[in-house]
């Protein structure tokens, strides 16, 4: 087969640094943006970006090009340095040094997709650890809870 092909979607997780605050309403939709063009920039289209104060997720159709660990990378850099323009009160912003990906088949898309779009609804009634301990244990990834939050 000469031709190489692939369709794989992704659920990417991860929070700012000790799940400070950082993320205002202000500023999420530019992040949002600019999350969205660093994915297209390595041929990983973002499918939707949505965020609460403390946390982002992110459904995107990977690059056969690419690892999981280059997206994370160049989206968490590129993002933070943007961030830091944004203002005296982001000066201090960092993202958390992990994260999640979940591999999401193309028949979940939408109820991924409308997952992360209700974030704020979500999180009225389940914190940032609760709802990333569930998609761990869904998914059946073995963690020390020593080692999953900084």
């Amino acid at each position: 087969m000469p031709q190489s092909l692939a369709n794989i979607y992704i659920h990417l997780i991860f929070s700012t640094k000790e799940r400070f605050p950082f993320l205002v309403k202000e500023v999420r939709p530019d992040l949002h943006a600019y999350m969205a063009t660093v994915l297209a920039n390595l041929n990983s289209p973002a499918v939707l970006i949505n965020s609460v104060e403390d946390h982002v997720h992110i459904l995107f159709n990977m690059g056969r090009t690419v690892t999981l660990a280059q997206v994370v990378e160049d989206v968490k850099k590129s993002s933070s340095k943007w961030i830091k323009t944004q203002g005296a009160s982001f000066s201090k912003f960092s993202w958390q040094a992990g994260y999640g990906g979940f591999s999401v088949s193309e028949s979940n898309v939408p109820k991924v997709a409308n997952y992360i779009q209700n974030q704020e609804e979500h999180h009225r009634v389940k914190t940032f650890q609760e709802e990333y301990r569930g998609f761990l244990e869904k998914h059946k990834i073995q963690y020390d809870e020593r080692y999953v939050w900084d």
